[in-house]
């Protein structure tokens, strides 16, 4: 968002040059598309499908398929978690909703074991892309008799350094670049998705296959690695549940990315909520097919004697065993690369994208100092954070030395405890915060006056299940994962006594670059003509912007929000003031709030502020060099609303030609509308004074037939005779006339005028 304003200040209206502004822009306030933020998630949750099947299996044997399935249709559920915490919270991640309903000390734990999720995503995103990439050129050197066999691990790290180095970069430079990305991914991946499904169906259909065994206990059979403390305990063998929560535990890894969801949320475009509910089915039906049936078709057709050697590159070691010829498959494998390579980067952005905005979200309560929110000066990015996620990433690469299995045993902690937390904080707003909402995870009954949410209760006890079966069997991720969230924990605790310390009661308020060399132009502030002029001054009191908001078109109409300083004549020496003059804490406010709306109704504003010497003549000032089509204001607190818009009638004569016409819309706090026209305009007609037209109109067309005598016409010769009777002396006869009927117009209520 940008819009600019700078510090001059406005005189005469024939002969100040145009004023200068001061341009207000954020970090990441540029809406999305739910196929941009569809295709953002999937690149981390489709990625999956090239690692998590092959790591299920390794842990708890040949029935991980059915595992990865579950995890899948589960993840939809906890999907509709996120959705419900969204329509509540437009920032709605884990931590702001589980401070919401449980306080600041489980918020600060939840996020701190999610970013320890994050961290790790990236690395083991890249590094899969790595051995992918690295095991293919193996291959190909074999095939070309070329002496040369690169290193898996060392090869796979070096390319996870490149890619989240790449990635970084982008960010940087801002999310619509980054989601533009990830949506070009998505295509590609398609294509071989759906040439990789029918070749495996071919495949089948030739050869005959068989079912993965099914999820029985007698047909799991679990790696000593992957019970972790249980395996010298009989319990795994013995108690079904046990068994299979732990085959459910190893398959998380399938369910990954469900928070950048949530942090993607704020920037998706209108319809908000509506788009997210899509961009959700879209995920679900994509990451199923996709990743449920990597791991299946991978049971049925590579022999169980050759699958080992493709656990790091599965799909891969798919498409080497389909039907057809070898230099086919070898060219398909290539292509399964290419895509594996860009898709798994992808889920290094994704991580990137989802870490950045939940550090934004703590920063914003003030957990973080103000130097970490500090947007980049080009690119109005949060880049600090980001240094400080990528920097970690690349740390936990370099300590991997590449092994995807270390980075997959470490993993689960953090995403198990923060949905944990997470369905625990929605569950309890149900009743902490009772209510209508746009949307509830299903399965809703009420016992007289107290509800009982069955399916999010399901899905929290689940969820919780899982992360405690976690914390016995997956001992790499629970040590790790303490350690990590406890740094982090006692980092943001010390951090907050801090950030209060020196003054932290402003860091709910988001932060904005200023720029005060910009001329008050559509060029300028990158919006177009006709666009909307909200002119705001009070915090509380935006009302008419979110009454724009509600009704315009931003693919039409652009909207300009605009916060004019008056100033006194003698301090209107423009070159006199600075960027602190004009923006205080009182502007940054004023704005943070303004964002709000525009990031819940998922619509572009562009912000600036402008000093002036008299209000009127700043604000037509500024429409007529921003070639706005209409100002919307609020009520005045002192002046009458007929006396505002007669008062902008009279700036607008003064103002240097051409002028142009605008509508003045004066929204009241009830949402009631009042409509001017400054400038020639025609003028809208009451029903009452329609007929009155058209029945004079009728009347006389019959006495000067055969010529046609037109609505117009009557007009044209009814303010012809008004004008001669003014001039003939009946002026204050015609004044008292018009007096009369103000006098009765006054008397009856009326929306539009």
């Amino acid at each position: 968002m940008s819009t600019n304003t700078s510090p001059q200040a406005l005189i005469a209206a024939q002969k100040t040059p145009l004023p200068k502004v001061v341009i207000a822009t954020t970090a990441m306030l540029s809406f999305i598309s739910f196929w941009r933020a569809a295709a953002i998630v999937l690149n981390d949750l489709g990625s999956s499908a090239f690692y998590a099947g092959a790591i299920a299996e390794q842990a708890i044997g040949k029935a991980a398929p059915w595992f990865i399935l579950a995890i899948m249709l589960f993840a939809y559920a906890v999907r509709s978690m996120y959705i419900e915490s969204c329509s509540m919270f437009v920032r709605g991640g884990v931590y702001r909703v589980v401070k919401e309903a449980m306080g600041s000390t489980l918020a600060k734990f939840s996020v701190s074991a999610l970013m320890f999720d994050y961290i790790l995503t990236g690395p083991i995103s890249g590094v899969s892309a790595g051995q992918y990439l690295t095991g293919f050129l193996n291959e190909l050197f074999g095939r070309l008799h070329v002496n040369l066999i690169l290193p898996i691990n060392s090869t796979s790290a070096v390319f996870a350094v490149v890619v989240t180095v790449y990635f970084w970069w982008e960010n940087i430079k801002g999310i619509p670049e980054s989601s533009g990305k990830a949506l070009r991914i998505m295509y590609i991946t398609t294509v071989m998705v759906v040439v990789m499904i029918v070749w495996c169906i071919l495949t089948v259909w030739v050869r005959g296959a068989h079912l993965p065994p099914l999820p029985m206990p007698a047909n799991l059979t679990f790696a000593p690695e992957a019970l972790g403390w249980l395996r010298f305990s009989r319990l795994p063998h013995t108690i079904a549940l046990i068994g299979i929560l732990i085959g459910l535990g190893h398959s998380v890894l399938a369910m990954s990315g469900e928070e950048t969801l949530a942090q993607v949320y704020r920037e998706v475009e209108h319809p908000k909520l509506p788009n997210l509910e899509k961009a959700g089915l879209v995920i679900f039906i994509y990451s199923f097919v996709f990743t449920a049936g990597v791991s299946f078709f991978a049971s049925m057709i590579i022999p169980d004697a050759v699958r080992p050697k493709y656990f790091g590159n599965l799909i891969s070691g798919l498409s080497m065993n389909f039907v057809g010829p070898y230099n086919l498959r070898l060219g398909f494998e290539g292509f399964v690369v290419l895509v594996g390579v860009l898709m798994l980067a992808g889920a290094v952005n994704t991580a990137i994208v989802g870490s950045n905005g939940v550090l934004n979200r703590v920063s914003e309560d003030g957990i973080l100092p103000h130097w970490f929110r500090r947007p980049h000066p080009r690119f109005g990015t949060s880049y600090r954070m980001l240094n400080l996620v990528v920097g970690l990433q690349l740390l936990t690469i370099l300590l991997s030395r590449g092994d995807i299995f270390v980075l997959g045993e470490a993993y689960a902690f953090g995403v198990m405890w923060s949905f944990s937390m997470k369905g625990l904080a929605v569950l309890v707003l149900r009743y902490k915060q009772p209510g209508k909402r746009d949307f509830r995870v299903p399965l809703n009954f009420t016992v007289g006056k107290v509800e009982i949410p069955v399916g999010l209760g399901l899905i929290t006890v689940t969820l919780f299940a899982l992360s405690i079966m976690n914390l016995f069997t997956k001992q790499v991720a629970t040590i790790a994962g303490v350690v990590f969230t406890l740094i982090f924990f006692t980092v943001f605790e010390i951090s907050e006594k801090i950030t209060l310390k020196h003054g932290g009661k402003h860091a709910e308020l988001d932060m904005f670059n200023l720029e005060s060399d910009g001329e008050l132009t559509p060029a300028a502030l990158s919006v177009r003509p006709g666009n909307a002029l909200v002119m705001i001054r009070n915090s509380n009191a935006l009302y008419n912007l979110a009454a724009v908001l509600d009704r315009i078109n931003p693919r039409q109409q652009d909207v300009v929000v605009l916060h004019l300083r008056v100033l006194g004549r003698a301090g209107s020496g423009g070159n006199e003031l600075t960027q602190e003059d004009l923006f205080s804490v009182n502007e940054q406010e004023l704005f943070t709030r303004a964002l709000s709306l525009a990031e819940k109704r998922g619509k572009s504003i562009h912000l600036a502020v402008a000093p002036a010497t008299e209000k009127w003549e700043g604000i037509l000032r500024a429409a007529q060099n921003l070639q706005s089509s209409t100002i919307a204001l609020g009520l005045s607190s002192w002046r009458a609303v007929p006396d505002e818009a007669r008062m902008a009638g009279l700036a607008w004569e003064s103002l240097p030609e051409p002028r142009p016409q605008l509508t003045l819309e004066i929204y009241s706090p009830g949402g009631q509308e009042h409509i001017f026209y400054l400038g020639p305009h025609a003028p809208r007609l009451t029903n009452k004074e329609v007929d009155l037209l058209h029945g004079i109109w009728l009347e006389l067309s019959n006495e000067v037939a055969p010529e046609e005598l037109h609505h117009h016409d009557v007009v044209h010769i009814a303010l012809e005779e008004l004008r001669r009777n003014i001039q003939d002396g009946r002026r204050q006869e015609i004044i008292d006339t018009l007096r009369k009927h103000l006098s009765d117009i006054r008397q009856r209520p009326s929306t539009n005028t």
